[in-house]
């Protein structure tokens, strides 16, 4: 038995977002779970394309073909309708600031700018909400002073 990242109902959600399909144009995909599972391989353990074993096929072709998906947006896709299923048993809420660079600062007439003032200078909150398990289901940025509890309600 392979070893795999996806379990069998994971894919069955997913299967018919990929691109492939013999409805799309152009060629159909044979092996579109082979390629996902490539590419979580690649992801989980952080290694080199030319490091994907064989058994996934060969790294040059999975790296093109997960490039074309970047370009067209089937990953952002996928991600938005895998991400419209949050397990909401519970919603965790973090934030983070991030400091801005003295140039990075935004003209004095543009307030749309996530950035506030404080005695540490300019900074940035990203404030982030995640499902049960981990998942993002929202990403916010304000400005750094801005509290997390205030970003609660949103």
């Amino acid at each position: 038995m392979a070893r795999t990242v996806l379990r069998d109902d994971q894919w069955g959600r997913i299967r018919d977002l990929l691109p492939g399909k013999a409805s799309d144009c152009g060629v159909t995909a044979t092996d579109n779970r082979k390629f996902i599972e490539a590419v979580l391989w690649i992801a989980r353990t952080g290694s080199p394309w030319r490091d994907l074993p064989e058994s996934f096929g060969h790294w040059h072709r999975v790296y093109v073909r997960y490039h074309r998906w970047s370009h067209k947006g089937s990953w952002s896709q996928l991600f938005e309708v895998i991400a419209d299923d949050p397990d909401l048993e519970y919603l965790m809420v973090d934030g983070s600031i991030v400091r801005v660079h003295q140039h990075g600062a935004a003209k004095k007439q543009q307030n749309d700018e996530a950035m506030g003032k404080s005695r540490g200078g300019l900074s940035t909150k990203i404030h982030a909400a995640v499902d049960a398990l981990g998942n993002p289901v929202r990403l916010l940025l304000t400005a750094g002073q801005t509290s997390e509890y205030n970003q609660a309600e949103h």
